[in-house]
Parts: structure tokens; C-alpha cells; sequence
């Protein structure tokens, strides 16, 4: 349920104020939320599957764009997605506003700015890590990372091919498009690090997603899949406190930049 918003001017404000599209429950900004909350920021969640409008773009600083089960194609069975694109092509494109999409999140922003999205060859789930491009390394975002990043995934599906005014920030053997960035400050990552103690264990509920962690490890892996990323949430934390400072730093240049035209 989203707070009363205030009209006002981006520019002045002393904290972003952030927007985050939801598509299960389940799916939220996991650990995010403990650093937006200790840092004061406020920030609004629409779950798009339940039926909840999108608010008025102009009002937020940021969108964020969580994960779920569907695919961005499929409009037929979930006639939210049409309008969920439309709305971030005109965060992105038209209002130039800073942006990070995760999983789903990553697909819908290439698929909303005229990119190709399929399935994948080979599903990923599970603990891994992917590699910065020469791009990436020098990018904002992935300021004080290097190499392997740690990420954890759970998608059948890729970004195939990208749009216009994109680069290729992060790959792995199975993704050739982990993260990329759009104009210069809308971000998708293919992988999550916003996971918390309780998100195997609640995502493994999801139909859906037993189905492909399933497929993708077969019974005996994917019993231990809570276990063995437990074993490296300390890393995911770490990794995801430094993505989100990134982040709100773009946001914050982002604003500053505003205000000065």
C-alpha cells in the first residue's frame, strides 16, 4: 500500500523518494529495504499482479523493478505487463530518470526500449557469479567491484539481444547479458543480491519456480539450494550494500544534474 504523496520538486529534496514495481509478493528489494530504511528514504511499492495503478511517474526519483514467475511476453495472461512497459520506457526514455531492474526487472527494461527476450538455452539457478565487462568495471554501478561478482540466480529467460544506446556491464558462460545499462543511468542485472535468509525457501513455494529449480538441479541439488546459499549470504550483503550505495549515488547526481538545467 503506497503512503499520501506530496507534491514536490526533485530537486529539493533532501532524500529520493523511490518506486518499486512488484510482481509476487515474495519478490520485494530483500535486503534492500534494511539499507533504504536506516538511511531514511522513503520509497513506495505497487504490486502490479495484485492490481494496484501506477502512480504518477513525475513524482519519484527512481524506479526499481523487482522479479517473478511470468515472462515479459506474456501479456495475454497477465494484461498488467503492457502497461508496466509502457511506464518504464517513459521513466527511461522520456524522463531519463534513474532506473534498476533485477531479474524480470533487467528483461522488462530491454523488452519495454525495443529488445528481444527469450528463453534461455540452459536455466540458471542457484549461487554463482558473473564477470564485469571492461564497461562494467569502469561503470558507476560496479564502482568497488572487481572480476567475479557474486549473484545468485533464478531465471529461465535472457536478454537476447539490446536495444539502442546500450552496453553489456556483466556475462557468464550461460548469459552473455548479466547486466547493461541503458543511456547512462537505467540498470538491469540479470542476477540477484538482494536475497535474504527467507528468500529460497519462500521463492521455492512459488509453483513456478519449484518447476525450474527442479529442471535446472534436479531433486537432490535443488533440496540443498537453501543450505548452500546460506552459506553465502555474507557475501551476497556485502555485495548488495555496495550496489545500493552505487545506486543512490547515480540517483543523486542524477538529481543534481537536474536541478542545474
Amino acid at each position: 500500500m503506497m503512503d499520501s504523496i506530496p507534491d514536490r520538486d526533485r530537486s529539493t529534496a533532501a532524500k529520493p523518494r523511490l518506486l518499486v514495481f512488484q510482481h509476487v509478493d515474495v519478490e520485494h528489494p530483500g535486503i534492500f529495504r534494511d539499507f533504504w530504511r536506516k538511511a531514511g528514504i522513503v520509497w513506495d511499492a505497487v504490486e502490479l499482479d495484485a492490481g494496484e495503478p501506477i502512480p504518477d511517474l513525475d513524482l519519484y526519483d527512481a524506479l526499481i523493478v523487482m522479479g517473478g514467475p511470468m515472462d515479459v511476453w506474456q501479456e495475454a495472461e497477465h494484461p498488467w505487463l503492457v502497461a508496466e512497459k509502457a511506464a518504464i520506457r517513459r521513466f527511461v526514455h522520456d524522463l531519463r530518470r534513474p532506473y534498476l531492474g533485477i531479474c524480470l526487472g533487467h528483461q522488462l527494461l530491454a523488452a519495454a526500449l525495443g529488445g528481444v527476450v527469450r528463453l534461455s538455452a540452459t536455466p540458471e539457478v542457484g549461487p554463482g557469479t558473473v564477470e564485469l565487462t571492461p564497461a562494467g568495471a569502469e561503470d558507476p554501478l560496479f564502482a568497488g567491484m572487481s572480476g567475479a561478482v557474486p549473484a545468485f540466480q533464478w531465471h529461465g529467460a535472457e536478454v537476447a539481444s539490446l536495444p539502442m544506446e546500450c552496453s553489456v556491464l556483466a556475462r557468464n558462460a550461460a548469459c552473455a547479458v548479466q547486466a547493461f545499462r541503458f543511456g547512462t543511468v537505467a540498470y538491469g542485472i540479470q542476477f540477484h543480491i538482494e536475497i535474504t535468509e527467507t528468500t529460497v525457501p519462500e521463492w521455492q513455494r512459488i509453483p513456478a519456480y519449484a518447476a525450474s529449480l527442479e529442471a535446472a538441479l534436479g531433486p537432490e541439488r535443488a533440496a540443498h539450494l537453501a543450505d548452500d546459499t546460506a552459506k553465502r549470504l555474507a557475501e551476497f550483503a556485502a555485495t548488495a550494500r555496495q550496489l545500493n550505495e552505487n545506486f543512490l549515488q547515480v540517483v543523486a547526481a542524477s538529481a543534481n544534474s537536474t536541478a542545474r538545467l
